[in-house]
C-alpha cells in the first residue's frame, strides 16, 4: 500500500509505555489465549469477556519505541486517515454525519470502557467508548502465528475494527445488545458470526476506495484475503485444539471472511452489505 509521506489521522491516541495496574485477563495461557483471540480478534464485543476492574492507579514507565514500531504507527494512522476520508463520504450520501472513532496505541494492556484489555486480547473495537485498541505488536503475531504478512494485512485489520465503529453508529450493535440473553449462547454465537462477517464486508468497502485511488500495489488484495482467512474460527480451532466445534463460532470461517471482504470490495458499497438478511453466509 502506499502511504509513505501521505496524511496521518489527528484521532490516534498514544499509551504506549503506560502500564495498567490489576490483571484483568489472568492466568490465560495456551488454549485460553486462543479463545481470547477467537472471541476479541478483529472485533468481537470485549465486554463479554473482559473482566471490569478496578485498575489501580496507571504507571508511566520510560518506554522507548523501535524505528519498525514507530514506522508501524505512522502506517496505521493514515490507514486510519484513509477509513474516515471514505466513512465521511459515504456517510454524506446516506445524509448522516460520520462521528470519527479514536485509534489508542497501547503495550502490554490498556483500560476501555470495555474492561481492561491484554496484547494478546489481539486488535479491538468497544463500543463503549467508540475506540479501536491495538498493540503494534499485534503485526508480528499476524506475520509469524497467523502467516499473514505484509501491509495491507494490517490495514485489513484496522479496516475491520473501524467497521465495527459503523455498526455502532448506524445503531447495529444496539440491536446486538437487545438480544443478548434473549436467545442461547449458541443462537447468539450465530448472530455475532453475522456482525463479524458483516465488519469484514465494510473493510473490502474500504478497500475499494482506497484502490479507486491507485494506492494499492501488487499483493495487497492477497494480503487482505489472507489475513482474512487467517482468523476464521474453523483454522484458529483447528490449530489450538485439532477439532472444530461450529457452534462456538462467533467469527466465521476463513472461506466465509474472505468471501465476505471480497464481497465489500467488489461492491465497493453498502448494497450487498446485510449479513443478517442472507440466507447463506
Amino acid at each position: 500500500m502506499k502511504w509513505k509521506g501521505r496524511a496521518k489521522s489527528s484521532n490516534v491516541e498514544d499509551r504506549r509505555g503506560r502500564g495498567v495496574g490489576g490483571a484483568a485477563i489472568g492466568g490465560l495461557g495456551g488454549f485460553g489465549i486462543i479463545i481470547m483471540i477467537i472471541y476479541a480478534l478483529l472485533g468481537g464485543n470485549p465486554g463479554d469477556i473482559m473482566q471490569s476492574i478496578d485498575p489501580g492507579q496507571t504507571q508511566s514507565v520510560p518506554y522507548e519505541a523501535t524505528q519498525e514500531e514507530e514506522e508501524l504507527a505512522e502506517f496505521v494512522s493514515v490507514v486510519l486517515a484513509d477509513t474516515e476520508v471514505v466513512w465521511n463520504d459515504i456517510f454524506a450520501d446516506l445524509g448522516k454525519e460520520y462521528n470519527e472513532p479514536k485509534l489508542v496505541l497501547f503495550t502490554g494492556s490498556v483500560q476501555s470502557a470495555c474492561g481492561v484489555a491484554g496484547a494478546s486480547t489481539g486488535p479491538f473495537y468497544c463500543p463503549g467508548d467508540k475506540n479501536v485498541y491495538i498493540d503494534l505488536s499485534f503485526y508480528n503475531e499476524l506475520k509469524t502465528q497467523f502467516k499473514a504478512p505484509g501491509d495491507f494485512a494490517m490495514a485489513y485489520v484496522i479496516a475491520h475494527e473501524v467497521g465495527h465503529h459503523i455498526q455502532n453508529e448506524l445503531g447495529i450493535i444496539a440491536q446486538m445488545d437487545e438480544i443478548r440473553g434473549k436467545v442461547s449462547k449458541e443462537e447468539y454465537n450465530k448472530y455475532n458470526v453475522r456482525l463479524e462477517l458483516q465488519a469484514d464486508y465494510l473493510a473490502g468497502v474500504w478497500a475499494n476506495h482506497v484502490q479507486g485511488q491507485n494506492l494499492l500495489e501488487e499483493g495487497d488484495l492477497e494480503e487482505a484475503l489472507t489475513a482474512a482467512s487467517a482468523v476464521g474460527d474453523d483454522r484458529i480451532q483447528m490449530q489450538s485444539q485439532g477439532y472444530v466445534v461450529p457452534d462456538s463460532f462467533t467469527h466465521g470461517t476463513s472461506e466465509q471472511r474472505k468471501r465476505w471482504f471480497f464481497k465489500g470490495y467488489e461492491a465497493g458499497d453498502l448494497s450487498q452489505w446485510d449479513t443478517f438478511g442472507a440466507n447463506e453466509l
